[in-house]
């Protein structure tokens, strides 16, 4: 493992392989030697197909024109791509090149982008043009100016001033293969207490999750993955996702967006057997479907993830859209939980599973710290195969979540049935849960303390019908006779660079904030202020 890594401890990973729960497998290997896959389609889009033929011979020559440029193993590469064929690609090609593709999401914009540029120390960043209002060109110029590390930015697109990634090329090099204890790719924690922090997946423990995640889902040669979410999410990029499907030579068909309009027609065009949403999408595709003149008899399952779906919303699912429910909660730290293809109704659209494997170890403890029996609520600590022992290049501060046993501090709060299912409760930690998208308090309330015209901030989650939390900014103005508008605080957010889902929902303006008796924001008391106000 590089510099910066946690290494599981040596006796838990003789375990690991004794048990074969991690192997030689790596990322970045397609099964093009089994009889007809070269031929078969890996990747497609509304206007494209490539062969696993012609991905493979892709993959090559990118990962020879990026050895050209110096890129050499370890690496690391920040990613912000569309889900587009050349994201798969240079997905493979990094891999192949044993480099380190930090994923970022298609909404981060400069902060979070410099953030994770510092952070890796990074020395390339790959994004696209443009895409809907953002230029990522001109983010990618304030991202040079605001890091060191950065070598090289190369563009999918019209490159502007920078080089064109569809121009790196090269002869097919003989490149020396991975170790399957390499670190393979860094993940973005869901950055509940500040800004993300960097997660190292090896190639053993990912592989593992994979392997494990396509056996349980039923995936295979026959399977049609829609990728309609972010590739670079944990969700589905691997559970079992974009990867899961292209080691068993099935086709991942890719969306630009999770909107029915885009994906209905490609589920009827690719035979589409299988796709992931977050929750706020899956009432969208459900109101949909009643109206829709495609074809989606195809689509066998629906994951849902990312935050845990009413049951209202799951009972129609099959009735609508023809296929099983699958509820998928996990983090990209390790631990995922899956309700299984057979389990009964009651299940499914109540709990949001249990481990994916026998290997995960689990504790749930009550806040004074003893087991907490079925039923009772408790925090969720986790470690396994698959489950990392730290972040990245951690700080003091963010060890915090790995105990001195490794076992991880998810920060969740559940309850787990007699059947040893989790129905998810809530979170310790500060952080607003906007449609499955993590917009952690403390990083917003210091961007809005950065705003002259505001004195104090306070971020809270409340209510929302179909997000589940909208993010409700509390603010004391500095003026109380000139107070900012919501429009006024958004604009000033987003010149400070801010990815979009976090700019406040709503804004309050207080007179004062409500404090603690240890002098702390009660949120609590601010939460119900808000909402008896309503």
């Amino acid at each position: 493992m590089p510099e910066g890594c946690v290494p599981w401890p040596e006796p838990f990973a003789e375990e690991y392989r004794a048990r074969g729960y991690w192997n030689d497998e790596v990322l970045g290997s397609l099964p093009t030697r089994l009889p007809g896959v070269r031929d078969r389609p890996a990747v497609v889009t509304a206007t494209r197909t490539l062969t696993y033929g012609q991905l493979d011979r892709a993959a090559d020559r990118l990962a020879a024109g990026l050895a050209g440029l110096g890129l050499r193993a370890a690496d690391r590469v920040v990613v912000q791509l569309p889900n587009d064929v050349a994201l798969v690609v240079l997905c493979v090609a990094l891999f192949r090149l044993c480099a380190i593709p930090v994923f970022a999401y298609p909404a981060h914009r400069t902060a979070e982008i410099v953030h994770l540029v510092n952070s890796a120390q990074a020395v390339a960043y790959v994004c696209p043009d443009e895409v809907a209002d953002c230029d990522y060109r001109t983010i990618a110029k304030d991202v040079l100016a605001g890091t060191d590390s950065l070598r090289h930015v190369l563009v999918a697109g019209e490159p502007g001033p920078f080089a064109a990634l569809h121009e790196v090329d090269g002869e097919p090099l003989d490149l020396p293969a991975p170790a399957a204890r390499d670190v393979a790719l860094l993940l973005l924690s869901g950055g509940t207490s500040g800004p993300p922090k960097l997660i190292p997946r090896t190639h053993a423990d990912y592989s593992y999750q994979l392997r494990q995640s396509s056996r349980l889902c039923g995936f295979g040669a026959a399977t049609r993955y829609l990728c309609a979410l972010p590739m670079g999410h944990n969700f589905a990029l691997a559970c079992p996702g974009v990867l899961g499907t292209l080691r068993l030579g099935g086709a991942v068909v890719l969306a630009p967006s999770p909107d029915p309009e885009v994906c209905f027609p490609l589920v009827e065009s690719a035979g589409v057997t299988v796709t992931s949403l977050a929750p706020p999408m899956v009432s969208v595709w459900l109101d949909a479907a009643e109206r829709t003149a495609y074809d989606l008899r195809s689509l066998e399952l629906l994951q849902v993830g990312e935050a845990p779906l009413a049951p209202v919303t799951g009972s129609k699912v099959a009735g609508r859209l023809g296929c099983v429910l699958q509820q998928v909660y996990g983090m990209a730290e390790g631990l995922l939980n899956y309700t299984r293809l057979d389990d009964p109704s009651s299940v499914v659209l109540h709990t949001q599973g249990r481990p994916l494997a026998a290997a995960d170890e689990i504790r749930i403890l009550r806040e004074d710290g003893q087991e907490a029996a079925p039923g009772e609520e408790g925090e969720l600590f986790t470690r396994g195969p698959y489950t990392v022992r730290g972040y990245y290049r951690a700080g003091e501060g963010e060890r915090t979540p790995f105990t001195s046993e490794g076992f991880f501090r998810t920060g969740d709060v559940v309850r787990r049935t007699a059947a040893g299912y989790f129905e998810v409760v809530g979170r310790t930690a500060d952080v607003v849960n906007r449609g499955g998208e993590k917009v952690p308090a403390r990083e917003l309330e210091d961007h809005l303390l950065a705003d002259p015209r505001i004195a104090s901030a306070a971020v809270i989650g409340l209510p929302h019908p179909d997000l589940g939390e909208q993010t409700c900014a509390c603010v004391v103005p500095q003026d109380v006779a000139r107070p900012p508008t919501l429009r006024e605080v958004r604009a000033g957010l987003t010149d400070r660079g801010i990815a979009p889902y976090k700019l406040p929902d709503r804004l309050v303006t207080l007179g004062r904030i409500p404090l603690t008796a240890v002098g702390k924001v009660d949120k609590g008391a601010l939460g119900e202020q808000l909402r008896e106000g309503n």
